[in-house]
């Protein structure tokens, strides 16, 4: 059967640019997984602390909450091909930096928390680039919230397959090469960045003060409401639910009384619920109420971490993860259509900075208060209690996703 790209799911790869971009991201991103998940595993295996696994997602993602405004700004500001180019390349010379550590035996602790902060600072200024960029490799404008969609599904592929190749190699060859294998897979987005043929760059007729342009960023945010209500809804899921995979690697081994494999398992089966969610958002059909999808994953989101809390026979459990990914997806797949979809052109790096920072803001912040609460509650309870704090922040803010104004401004584009 012969696969129609100019309507349904595929519709975003009528575009050359998005191809090639797509194509370098899913290689790309699952050595990025690949590195996550070894980096974590590795932190618990050296100090069998589920603080310190907190601790490390801290570190790797809360440069992202300091500076990510300021990465907005430049997006605004400057070339974001350029931005992207600079940013791919530094990361990948972190990963290079992280395998010599491990392969010559002079990884510590510290030494990972480092890199991984260093990591979180590159990421504050990527992200804010790399998002809006999309809208240049895409011709037709109804063809965006359809690559936006993609765009998550590349994430969760990612998802999918690292977490299961990282737990393979770490068992037979150690972290170290998952780094290496990282490093290289860096080569395929570098070098579709290059085979692409995007808009000549316009600079801004002129340029305000960055502390001007955070102010003026920060008052189109509050004065669109639609779009600040995601933005507050993410940043209480990103604190509070999200960060509750600081937990499965202490579920692999201590719960299930597993290995790097087991592990590896988990991750990746949240990463199929995830990619299943993905393309399912992306054949939604027009008409669709994209705020109401959100307030059902959130839920679906909650009844599967109460699930998977307290079932200890794996199989099962397995599938309680794929539901958690499936209602994970949604979370910031949906709050960046609708925001993208919405922002003016002129504040869409803004505007994605913010939304960043709710993100990588409260994750690592989430991380540390997850580890904390699980060394004396216990990781299952900690679950169950975010599992609950899930359908908590649906309801408070169910009214508000009942509203179909702006969503179905947003699913009239798909």
């Amino acid at each position: 059967m012969k696969l129609d790209i100019r309507a349904g799911t595929f519709r975003a790869f009528r575009n050359r640019n998005y191809v090639l971009y797509f194509s370098g991201q899913s290689v790309s991103l699952i050595g990025t997984w690949m590195q996550r998940t070894s980096v974590s595993w590795l932190i618990y295996t050296m100090t069998h602390s589920a603080f310190m696994l907190g601790l490390t997602i801290f570190a790797s993602q809360f440069p992202s909450f300091l500076f990510s405004l300021y990465g907005g700004v430049l997006s605004d500001r400057y070339n974001r091909y350029k931005i992207i180019l600079f940013t791919q390349t530094v990361s990948m010379i972190q990963s290079i930096l992280l395998a010599i550590l491990t392969l010559t035996n002079h990884g510590s602790v510290w030494g990972i928390l480092m890199l991984s902060l260093i990591l979180g600072v590159i990421n504050a200024f990527d992200v804010p680039a790399r998002q809006p960029l999309v809208h240049e490799m895409i011709q037709d404008e109804a063809d965006l919230p359809n690559a936006l969609a993609m765009n998550s599904s590349i994430v969760n592929l990612a998802r999918l397959i690292g977490p299961a190749l990282s737990g393979i190699i770490l068992q037979k060859f150690g972290a170290g090469v998952c780094f290496l294998l990282n490093a290289l897979s860096f080569v395929a987005v570098l070098t579709s960045l290059v085979l692409m043929k995007l808009p000549e760059y316009t600079p801004p007729s002129r340029k305000k003060k960055i502390t001007s342009e955070l102010t003026e960023g920060f008052l189109y945010v509050k004065q669109t409401p639609a779009i600040g209500a995601l933005i507050l809804m993410i940043t209480f899921m990103s604190f509070l639910v999200l960060p509750y995979d600081t937990l499965l690697p202490v579920f692999a081994k201590v719960i299930f009384k597993g290995d790097a494999a087991t592990f590896g398992y988990i991750r990746s089966f949240i990463g199929l619920g995830a990619i299943s969610g993905t393309f399912f958002l992306a054949s939604l059909k027009k008409g669709t109420d994209l705020k109401i999808v959100l307030l059902v994953n959130t839920i679906i989101l909650g009844i599967g971490m109460i699930l998977f809390s307290h079932v200890s026979y794996f199989p099962v459990a397995m599938l309680c993860a794929a539901i958690c990914g499936f209602g994970t997806m949604s979370q910031s797949t949906i709050c960046n259509t609708i925001i993208q979809v919405n922002a003016a052109p002129h504040m869409r790096g803004r505007v994605i900075s913010f939304f960043t920072m709710a993100i990588f803001g409260m994750l690592p912040l989430g991380s540390l208060l997850t580890g904390s609460i699980s060394q004396h509650a216990g990781a299952p309870n900690t679950l169950l209690c975010q599992g609950i704090i899930a359908l908590i922040i649906a309801v408070v803010f169910s009214g508000f996703l009942r509203k179909d104004s702006l969503a179905r401004k947003v699913s009239a584009n798909f």
